[in-house]
């Protein structure tokens, strides 16, 4: 912070204002500390929270974290059962871990605490009510105006907006989303009898409607069971998630939690700023469109917009400030980009084919070592399609198909 003002006082200008303390933002927020800027982190709510998550972490959420993050693992996850739709289940194993499983409270609760420990402040149980970048509440061109509900206003040289699918900051960037899904999910408490049954093992089931599946997460003594299919089918999904659990043997017990969320995946052309603010993670419709996987985009984005965020807080001018922020959606797009698109393909001839899915992935060596390696971190979708020609001409005969 600068000596010459406090933040307490009426006309201080932060660095970096995060607004949203989900894993994107807290990643954004840790990011710009550790460069050793002023950084505020806002949250509505208040931490440690609940959200509607599978909790899984892959090897991309893993390699996206601060230095000596303990992850809170409730399980290590070494096998895999698929079904289609409740029939032709098989389960298949991994000496290595594939992916470990958390709870979103603790986990987000955990990577706040890393923000601030790296020199963040952080203000809970506030809510942005509109980002201004002209006006009289701005001083000059180098300042954004953060206004709260209640009124107060803050002032920042760059804005992150990280406040999840219903973004107002990204309302404010123009983020045009194109697919939207609904998951819903209920957390089971279980006995050890049945907790013990799935210790170590999730399930994936490719659903009944185009497009869905639904999963087992186990975490010690509670469940994580849900299903995602398309919005607009929320009859049938939820209709889904019930037969689900019914056919799992699991209707007896009493969920703790029920839940609800819509996922939202960026279009194409969506912009990912807008002058001096920048979005990240579900604000910006950054997800894997097949899986609707977040929190590796959300961690991996949260990282590269508080780096991009100290450069536009230094920029002197709205040229150099547009600069720094193109460079910014270029380094998204480069790769979780990429990404996105090849999970944009899979999920089409996933919609199409789900028999022809899980015949592979349970029956195809190939694939299941490609299911393994991407969960682990070994690789990406990207880079699978890039250097495994088979996996591009795979992609390719199924496009010709559709």
């Amino acid at each position: 912070m600068s000596s010459e003002n406090s933040a307490d006082d009426a006309g201080y200008v932060w660095d970096v204002v995060v607004v949203g303390a989900g894993p994107a933002g807290a990643s954004a927020a840790y990011a710009a500390a550790v460069a050793g800027r002023s950084v505020l982190l806002l949250e509505k709510a208040e931490l440690p929270r609940y959200k509607t998550c599978g909790g899984g972490i892959i090897g991309p959420s893993r390699d996206a974290l601060p230095p000596g993050f303990e992850l809170p693992l409730r399980d290590r996850v070494h096998a895999v059962t698929f079904s289609l739709d409740g029939k032709f289940t098989r389960t298949r194993r991994s000496r290595q871990m594939l992916f470990g499983l958390i709870n979103r409270p603790e986990f987000d609760q955990q990577l706040v605490e890393h923000a601030q420990k790296a020199g963040a402040e952080l203000r809970t149980g506030v809510t942005v009510a509109r980002v201004e970048q002209h006006g009289p509440e701005v001083p000059d061109r180098r300042t954004v105006a953060v206004v709260l509900q209640g009124g107060e206003t803050l002032l920042t040289r760059a804005v992150v907006g990280a406040d999840g699918s219903a973004s107002r900051i990204g309302a404010h960037v123009g983020v045009k989303l194109d697919q939207v899904d609904l998951g819903l999910e209920a957390e089971i408490p279980v006995p050890a009898t049945v907790a013990e049954d799935w210790a170590g093992r999730v399930l994936i089931d490719w659903g009944p409607m185009p497009g869905s599946y639904g999963w087992v997460f186990p975490k010690g003594d509670t469940l994580t069971v849900g299903v995602i299919s398309a919005r607009g089918e929320g009859a049938a999904t939820k209709r889904y998630l019930e037969d689900f659990i019914a056919r799992l043997g699991l209707a007896g017990f009493e969920p703790s939690i029920s839940s609800g969320h819509l996922t939202r995946c960026r279009s194409d052309d969506s912009p990912l700023s807008r002058g001096r603010v920048l979005v990240c993670g579900d604000a910006a419709g950054l997800l894997e469109p097949w899986t609707r996987e977040g929190i590796s985009f959300a961690l991996r984005s949260g990282r590269l917009a508080g780096e991009w965020a100290v450069r536009i807080a230094e920029a002197h001018d709205a040229v150099d400030a547009r600069r720094q922020a193109l460079n910014y959606a270029f380094a998204i797009k480069a790769g979780l980009g990429v990404e996105m698109s090849v999970g944009r393909r899979l999920l089409q001839m996933f919609e199409r084919r789900p028999g022809m899915f899980h015949a592979a992935i349970t029956g195809f060596r190939p694939a299941w070592n490609a299911f393994a390696k991407i969960t682990r971190g070994s690789t990406t979708l990207g880079e699978l399609v890039r250097t495994h020609p088979l996996a591009g001409r795979a992609l390719s005969a199924m496009d010709r198909q559709g």
